[in-house]
């Protein structure tokens, strides 16, 4: 019998039905388990969270909110950039890498989606942009085995095939199509041209460039009008750190924001917000093949960078965020967002939603004047240098047009060796010099037409 006494000093027992404790729900018990020893998942609080890829968020959500909270990062940049809009035609760089393989399958998946409203509108006011693939095949440059690269093209024919309709055109092009097609000697002079270049870093970063010729031809010749590339978080803190080494802080803005319309064809990058640990993530859970070729040893400035930030990242998963946050503080560039929208046919709506998101930066710096070989902006040293060199050769003239980087990693000392290189160039690029020098030349009228006389001055 039990004691009713509070202060009861005896050691007896309450009855059994006192002292048995309230059962849990055995699904809450679970939960509650889990959630103490860190396997739950923050979100929705009910799934096993996944781990082990190594990301910042590692162990934090489960399959599916990590899948729905990556796909958001990337439809935010979408969105609130105006990257993409209803009318435009999308151009996917692919690689066959898990960036651009994840870039490809959710511009695949918007669309789809957007083909799926667009069939269940009434008015059909609102159409579906489209979407190409380009794979550019550097093997005339690149030591890749014949075989192996045959076996690429098959790979990426066939990913992009299985992909669900609207059917998506694939453009398998060869570096060496930066050159005219009236040109027959086009791989022969590209790689005179590479062989040029004896540092391996600056022979890196030119096929960086001719690649991104390679691309905007396409592009531009099938009608694209926005070029979406898979630069991921992890690549752009890499790139901070290389081009800061390599002295290109001035232009280094330029390459980092969501949005670079200095090109013919804007070029986006919708995974900017994502990590690489994430994007390998999630190719294993939604087994999204992807293709890695090899290229053989390389020693560069960018290897090294990309090495020491992979190791920081491993000490702390933050650094490549605070890296490219840090940055992000640098100013942007005026083509560092999407034109605004002019053409009348284009839909009301459309034109009012990339109103409503374009970028409209009050502290942006206006650059005009960039470099021939890189395209990278230049500072207003390197556009006086620029300005002070007109006698001389025209291998000479584009030299001095060219950025400090390109000068000191690319471009021949030499002046024989120079003439030689610049013989080589496609007609693009030169084409970028002689544009540069009319602009220059305009520019000084400009800044001197106070100055001058007129006709009516001089009677």
């Amino acid at each position: 019998m039990a004691c009713n006494g509070s202060g009861c000093q005896s050691g007896c027992y309450k009855e059994e039905e006192e002292e048995e404790p309230k059962l849990e729900n055995p699904e809450v018990a679970t939960k509650t388990d889990s959630a103490s020893n860190g396997n739950i998942c923050v979100k929705c609080k009910l799934n096993e969270s996944v781990s082990g890829y190594g990301g910042i968020d590692d162990g934090r959500f489960c399959a599916d909110c990590f899948k729905s909270n990556l796909f958001g990062k990337f439809r935010y940049a979408v969105t609130s950039n105006a990257m993409i809009s209803p009318t435009d035609k999308v151009l996917v760089a692919f690689s066959g890498g898990p960036s651009s393989r994840v870039a490809l399958q959710y511009v695949h998946d918007i669309q789809e989606r957007a083909q799926k409203n667009f069939d269940a509108s009434r008015d059909r006011s609102l159409p579906v942009f489209g979407v190409g693939v380009v794979f550019i095949d550097e093997s005339a440059v690149v030591p890749i085995p014949s075989a192996e690269m045959d076996e690429a093209v098959g790979f990426i024919t066939s990913v992009v095939s299985s992909l669900a309709p609207p059917k998506k055109e694939l453009h398998v092009v060869p570096i060496e199509t930066i050159y005219s097609s009236d040109c027959s000697d086009g791989k022969e002079r590209l790689i005179k041209i590479v062989n040029a270049v004896r540092d391996p870093t600056g022979r890196e970063d030119l096929l960086v460039n001719i690649r991104m010729l390679a691309l905007q031809k396409v592009a531009s010749e099938f009608g694209y009008n926005r070029l979406v590339l898979g630069s991921c978080i992890s690549r752009i803190a890499s790139h901070v750190i290389s081009a800061t080494v390599k002295g290109q802080g001035y232009s280094l803005p330029a390459d980092i924001q969501y949005v670079d319309a200095r090109w013919e064809v804007p070029v986006v990058l919708p995974l900017r917000d994502c990590f690489a640990q994430e994007i390998n993530m999630l190719c294993s859970l939604d087994g999204l093949k992807t293709l890695k070729l090899s290229t053989g040893p390389s020693s560069t400035i960018n290897d090294l960078v990309s090495s020491f930030v992979a190791l920081l990242q491993e000490e702390n998963p933050s650094r490549e965020s605070t890296i490219v946050r840090t940055a992000g503080k640098l100013f942007s560039f005026q083509f560092n967002k999407i034109p605004e929208i002019t053409d009348g046919n284009v839909p009301l709506a459309t034109r009012r939603r990339q109103k409503r998101y374009n970028l409209k930066s009050n502290e942006s710096v206006s650059s005009e004047s960039f470099c021939p070989l890189c395209y990278s902006p230049l500072d207003k040293s390197e556009i006086a240098n620029q300005s002070n060199q007109d006698k001389g050769s025209t291998s000479e003239i584009f030299y001095a047009a060219c950025c400090s980087s390109c000068q000191y990693q690319i471009l021949p000392r030499d002046s024989t060796s120079m003439e030689q290189f610049y013989m080589n160039l496609p007609q693009s690029i030169i084409s970028r010099s002689e544009e540069a020098k009319n602009y220059n030349l305009s520019l000084i009228r400009e800044q001197i037409q106070d100055c001058l006389l007129s006709d009516e001055d001089e009677t």
